[in-house]
């Protein structure tokens, strides 16, 4: 039920090759897939879940070396805390995002781009037989979102964590380079293990700033707070809200890659991808960290190239002058909040307006679309009580 994962059966297989290619004996073990597009209220509330079934089916069985299958938003950080409170040479192969979305020859991507149709649609300025025909537009393949939401954010900070073989993150879940790096993996998860190289030696302080460096250069997802700091917390590291706000302070937006620019996932991977990214701003990371192939980011990376400028930029030329993301603080939330400054409307970053207040998130809708909400077009839409559901798209 998970189209984000659904091709992990295949890509297990090419694992397999390389662990049997390089002496080793594969073993399967499957845990809970969290769907985003199914799974209600939101999976967020399965997260824990998830890293719970993945540390204990690591913790309890004669396993020497994981290798972690993952794609859609909560299964990358759900699969890293497990495999870091289970502490075994470990490598991540994320299943990648899905082909582009094309409607009328106008690339079209999900999140911002649906819920723009669908407000079009409650508008009445698009037909309900025009939605379903971009809807049959939109997902032309197995993979993840295609555009730079929680799942490509988090198969991208994996890589920059240092988890994930040079070039993973990023490659189209149907490009037949994914299988073939799948069964590299699968050879270099051997060798870990004849080494002892485990997580807690590669996903250290460093990588994490690494990691939140990257973020911020990507334009990546909010969420990627709460998943970063969760997985740091199994590994005893300590970072927190400042230094999110700090990192982003001093890196530029340099991926121009919706929401908060223009193309897509598959663009991004074509121009180069993360280690493009990693050598466009080497000089802002900790380049002696060791990644899961033995050697340092910076030799890792030594040969990164970038092939497309416009995608992903030079410093001298970002998209913005700041991180994709920014920690608020204020009398709405005293402990702190993460807003996506890159991706906001420009007027709505100083606004004043009145406040629409619902209870929780069933009182919004309910309201939502009612003829009769005291709505204007300045009105602010809080929700009080949103718990882990969020409300992103309203507050």
């Amino acid at each position: 039920m998970n189209n984000c994962n659904a091709h992990l059966r295949l890509v297990a297989e090419a694992v397999k090759r390389g662990i049997w290619e390089a002496g080793g004996l594969p073993l399967e073990f499957p845990v809970i897939s969290l769907g985003e597009v199914f799974m209600r209220p939101t999976t967020m509330m399965y997260r824990n879940l998830k890293a719970m079934d993945v540390e204990e089916s690591i913790r309890s069985n004669p396993i020497d070396g994981v290798v972690l299958l993952t794609g859609c938003d909560k299964t990358t950080p759900a699969s890293l805390m497990g495999a870091a409170s289970a502490d075994l040479p470990t490598i991540l192969i994320p299943g990648g995002p899905m082909l582009k979305g094309y409607h009328k020859n106008v690339p079209i991507g999900s999140g911002t781009d649906v819920w723009k149709f669908e407000d079009m649609r409650r508008l009445g300025k698009m037909t309900d037989e025009e939605f379903t025909e971009i809807e049959s537009c939109l997902s032309r393949s197995f993979g993840h979102c295609m555009v730079m939401g929680t799942a490509s954010t988090m198969t991208s900070i994996a890589e920059a964590l240092g988890i994930t073989l040079p070039g993973a993150a990023n490659i189209p879940a149907v490009d037949s380079r994914r299988y073939a790096q799948a069964q590299e993996s699968g050879k270099r998860i051997v060798a870990m293990v004849k080494e002892d190289l485990r997580l807690s030696q590669i996903v250290t302080h460093k990588a994490m700033e690494n990691a939140i460096t990257i973020n911020m250069a990507i334009g990546g997802s909010t969420n990627a707070v709460i998943h970063l700091m969760a997985i740091a917390g199994r590994l005893g590291i300590d970072i927190s809200l400042e230094d999110f706000d700090r990192i982003s302070k001093n890196t530029p937006l340099i991926v121009d890659v919706k929401p908060s620019g223009q193309y897509m996932m598959e663009d991004m991977f074509y121009a180069g991808g993360i280690p493009a990214v990693i050598k466009q701003i080497e000089h802002l990371l900790h380049t002696d960290v060791i990644t899961v192939t033995g050697k340092t980011l910076k030799v890792a990376y030594e040969n990164a190239e970038v092939y497309n400028s416009n995608i992903i930029r030079p410093v001298t030329n970002p998209l913005y002058n700041e991180g994709g993301t920014v920690i608020l603080k204020g009398n709405l939330a005293t402990n702190g909040a993460v807003i996506k400054q890159t991706a906001a409307s420009p007027h709505l970053l100083n606004h004043r307006g009145k406040a629409l207040v619902f209870e929780n998130r069933d009182d919004m809708l309910q309201r939502i679309n009612s003829p009769d909400l005291d709505v204007t077009p300045d009105s602010i839409l809080v929700m009080k009580n949103c718990g882990p559901v969020g409300g992103a798209r309203y507050a």
